[in-house]
């Protein structure tokens, strides 16, 4: 890189880390003043608070408001080189616009991986601390699902369960029925099933068993262990469960839902796609942020703003409204997360080549 790069490139990385800097305190001070009564009734030590809450709070927040600050950014110092006329200069020289933007996308580039590497891996991991105080001192993330659970565990394996006693890890009133071909196979009825967390195996009490096809039985006992392709978290709801997976997790957890037969995967899918497409949009915005601001006109930096938080803000509504479409069927999860994308990559296009040569 030459010094004109390195130039537009420390601008660029140093406005985006300090801007999101003096917000990241602005925030913690507000969210400190709205949640301190939940801290000071729950008893939570100041040395929790710090290091298993706000510490861990702070990737996610750079993660969730990073496309908004990346576009603020490179219109604010793309601006005031414009207003110097630094722009003039460099394009005079017979630099082209093209080769103008090579800073902008290798600093576009290395927030983009660290957005990737963020809401992929670190979070999920600092998440977990976070979610732990959040379920502790703040609000329940894990809750019952309430009575009369069913759960397809396997192709054609289906599990009832009256309650469960997520404490404890017992299913009262559990029953397992298995159908092939359309047809009732083998079931079985029994008072309660407790998990037992060593030997990962359901014990079974007062149960009946009946095998119906081929040949028709039944059993009767007090107590028996049975394998079971069944976990306890499958019994109960953990709030945005997804929070606490990496990329490779989600997708194994998918494949584990489609193996089992279960239809509600569609959350987790959008999800994956997300994380996958959002990093791209540092690099789309970028190009638009440079190209709009490059430009010195009468309204200045206040103008070029004013703009870009409209079109940032649009694309945060762009994907918020491609969510809800997936969600309803209209859209698949991969266009859901795309789509924003491919919009903004045209908006892109058209300011570049508008943009000042």
């Amino acid at each position: 890189m030459k010094k004109l790069d390195w130039y537009i490139f420390k601008k660029y990385i140093g406005t985006f880390f300090f801007s999101i800097s003096l917000l990241i305190i602005i925030v913690v001070v507000f969210d400190v003043s709205e949640n301190i009564d939940s801290f000071i009734k729950n008893n939570a030590s100041f040395k929790e608070v710090m290091l298993h809450y706000y510490v861990p709070f702070i990737p996610y927040f750079i993660n969730l408001f990073i496309y908004l600050f990346v576009f603020i950014s490179v219109i604010f110092f793309t601006s005031k080189m414009a207003g110097h006329t630094e722009i003039i200069a460099i394009l005079s020289s017979g630099i082209s616009f093209k080769r103008f933007l090579y800073p902008y996308m290798l600093a576009g580039m290395m927030l983009a991986i660290g957005s990737f590497y963020l809401g992929n891996f670190l979070i999920p991991k600092t998440d977990t601390i976070r979610r732990e105080f959040k379920d502790k001192y703040m609000e329940k993330l894990t809750k019952s699902s309430g009575s009369n659970i069913h759960v397809q565990i396997e192709r054609g394996v289906y599990v009832y369960v009256g309650n469960f006693d997520i404490k404890k890890k017992i299913a009262y009133k559990f029953a397992l029925e298995k159908i092939e071909d359309n047809k009732l196979t083998y079931k079985v009825l029994a008072d309660k099933a407790t998990y037992d967390t060593v030997s990962g195996k359901w014990n079974i009490n007062n149960y009946v068993e009946r095998y119906l096809y081929p040949e028709e039985s039944m059993n009767r006992g007090k107590s028996k262990d049975t394998t079971l392709v069944l976990k306890p978290r499958d019994l109960y709801n953990i709030k945005e469960e997804f929070e606490e997976m990496n990329l490779f997790e989600i997708r194994e957890h998918i494949q584990n839902l489609e193996l089992k037969g279960a239809d509600n995967t569609l959350q987790y899918r959008i999800e994956m796609h997300k994380r996958i497409a959002s990093p791209a949009a540092i690099l789309i915005l970028t190009v638009i942020g440079a190209a709009l601001s490059s430009r010195k006109v009468r309204g200045g930096m206040g103008l070029h703003l004013g703009i870009g938080i409209v079109i940032t803000f649009s694309y945060i509504l762009f994907m918020e409204f491609s969510r809800v479409f997936a969600l309803s069927g209209v859209f698949s999860p991969f266009i859901a997360a795309w789509l924003p994308n491919i919009i903004f990559s045209i908006i892109g296009i058209y300011f570049f080549v508008k943009a000042p040569k």
